[in-house]
């Protein structure tokens, strides 16, 4: 199993650089100081979820079926992915509506850990 480079120091979190190349073939090896591009300083969940995202075409829908989170989360972990490259965020958090939620929860649609988690702000 190969080891990804890793883009953000495990000590402080700062940017790493890659110092060393080398060529498994033919042992060629460049030293000096190389840059990771913006994906590989995402960390493993965006990476996993930017991976769903492409699978899914963007569809939010599937999304939500396929990692079992609402649709403000994926709103949120798709922000995020696009700060963590830097590019300066556009979506907020839509604020909680409370009345929505107890309407759905006595509706049937949705279960009272689901509307728990949803008053909370975690789905």
């Amino acid at each position: 199993m190969k080891n990804e480079v890793i883009g953000k120091c495990p000590v402080c979190g700062e940017e790493l650089y890659v110092t060393k190349l080398s060529c498994h073939k033919c042992h060629t090896q460049i030293e000096g100081n190389f840059t990771l591009c913006k994906f590989c300083k995402l960390s493993n969940e965006q990476k996993s979820f930017v991976e769903v995202f492409i699978k899914s075409r963007g569809n939010i829908k599937e999304i939500e079926k396929e990692l079992g989170i609402s649709y403000p989360t994926v709103r949120g972990r798709l922000e995020n992915v696009i700060e963590a490259l830097g590019y300066s965020p556009k979506y907020s958090e839509p604020k909680i509506d409370k009345g929505e939620i107890v309407k759905r929860l006595s509706d049937g649609e949705i279960t009272s850990e689901e509307a728990l988690k949803l008053l909370q702000g975690e789905e």
